[in-house]
């Protein structure tokens, strides 16, 4: 029975078997921490690696040791003791007392933070967790962007199925040139001589030299061709190939969402995880990826990505201005010849009272035939997922946007109470993709 042994090494020579072991021992913790730092961080730094702090409980192995409150005696004192003498009880110190380092940690018991690297894929796999992603769009995500192999010239190095015919015939033909390897026919030509003078009869003086001559040049012409072979280890080439990335164009992601009141701390924290599913979907597909935040109530503004998600605006909510934004910004800096536009927003669903009529006229004429995908979720409660179960019912602005999803198959709604609820418009999205 075949025993394989992972002896891959991380980055600081550790065992990967210990560190994977650390990882699930952990993973509760690790988890809490890599969410909490995925909220502080932007929509384009999901790929990247970062420091994770988590409590020093629980990190160490397990091993074996006395209980020294129910087991053991311990009789002796260690020298250059002068306080105490053999037999003396001394009270045990209260646990979680103090810290060590030059900050102690906030934790109850007084335990040091733990701070470790985590790596692209372990971040990947923890954010795919509370989305409840298949494990082959988990690794579809996680691939590398695609690459292609092109011809790269000659090698004396490389695989049998990979031989140049052309070129190693060409140098195995000029190497027996230049070291004048007796041809095929010359070595028939000398035997065919031979045999006639061996038949001659009576043999002359001069025939039985010739002979002999004929026969030394015979045998060096045979052993010459031996050791001077048709083709030669040194005259093999083979084809050469290096990997090239795939030529991709460019995307622009425009993130519109509702900052007004009725948009909380809940419902923004599912939005930024939705696009950044999305962002991450983008960037294995494009080599550039732009991101374009619009946020808007009565009226949309242009900002920056920690506005977006953290600044608090007071007022009523028009959904249009954002689309009116979404073009504006297009038009000034983004031509469909050049980039291909990806949009998606979040909603709580409320609008001003015949705007959502105005959008379903915007989406129609002016933006739809621009955007390769456009991605609109409804942030709702539990309890108001279970009232609109049906996907007819719903707000005025929903119901606008199913119209919408029914004329333009690269138009996805859906509905969202929890994370796991992302998945189905990248479902969607993925079975569009390959269609195409």
């Amino acid at each position: 029975m075949p025993h394989f042994i992972d002896r891959r090494l991380n980055p600081k020579g550790k065992s990967l078997g210990n560190r994977q072991r650390f990882l699930r021992r952990a993973r509760t913790q690790i988890r809490d921490a890599v969410q909490k730092s995925l909220k502080d961080a932007a929509v384009a730094d999901i790929t990247k690696d970062r420091k994770i702090k988590i409590s020093s409980k629980g990190t160490k192995e397990p091993r074996f040791r006395l209980d020294p409150k129910t087991s053991g005696e311990r009789d002796f004192v260690l020298p250059g003791n002068r306080e105490y003498m053999p037999g003396d009880e001394i009270a045990k110190p209260k646990s979680g007392e103090g810290g060590s380092g030059k900050e102690a940690a906030d934790y109850a018991e007084g335990e040091d933070d733990f701070e470790f690297m985590m790596r692209e894929d372990e971040i990947l796999d923890i954010f795919f967790e509370d989305l409840e992603l298949p494990n082959l769009v988990r690794t579809t995500l996680k691939e590398t962007p695609g690459k292609v192999w092109k011809r790269a010239g000659i090698t004396t190095a490389g695989s049998p199925t990979q031989i140049n015919i052309i070129r190693t015939m060409r140098n195995a033909q000029g190497r027996r040139l230049a070291l004048r390897r007796p041809k095929l026919g010359d070595v028939k030509a000398m035997e065919e001589q031979l045999d006639l003078l061996e038949r001659e009869d009576p043999q002359t003086e001069d025939t039985r030299a010739k002979i002999a001559e004929l026969k030394e040049s015979l045998a060096k012409a045979i052993s010459k061709r031996k050791w001077v072979g048709f083709i030669d280890p040194v005259d093999v080439r083979y084809n050469s190939f290096s990997e090239h990335p795939v030529p991709t164009s460019q995307a622009v992601m425009f993130c519109l969402m509702d900052v007004s009141g009725s948009m909380g701390e809940r419902e923004k924290d599912l939005a930024k995880r939705f696009y950044m599913l999305l962002h991450l979907f983008l960037k294995r597909r494009y080599e550039k990826v732009d991101i374009v935040f619009v946020r808007h109530t009565h009226d949309a503004q242009e900002v920056d990505e920690h506005e977006f998600f953290y600044s608090r605006q007071s007022g009523g909510t028009i959904v249009s201005t954002a689309l009116d934004k979404m073009l504006e910004i297009q038009k000034e800096r983004y031509t469909t010849a050049d980039w291909n536009i990806y949009a998606a927003q979040a909603s709580d669903g409320y609008t001003q009272s015949g705007d959502a009529r105005h959008c379903v006229e915007m989406l129609n004429a002016e933006i739809m035939p621009l955007c390769q995908y456009y991605a609109y979720i409804e942030i709702l409660d539990e309890r108001e997922m279970e009232v609109f179960a049906s996907e007819d019912s719903g707000a005025e602005l929903w119901r606008a946007y199913r119209t919408v999803a029914e004329l333009w198959p690269n138009f996805a709604t859906k509905r969202i109470s929890k994370p796991s609820d992302i998945f189905p418009v990248f479902r969607e999205l993925f079975k569009k993709m390959e269609a195409q």
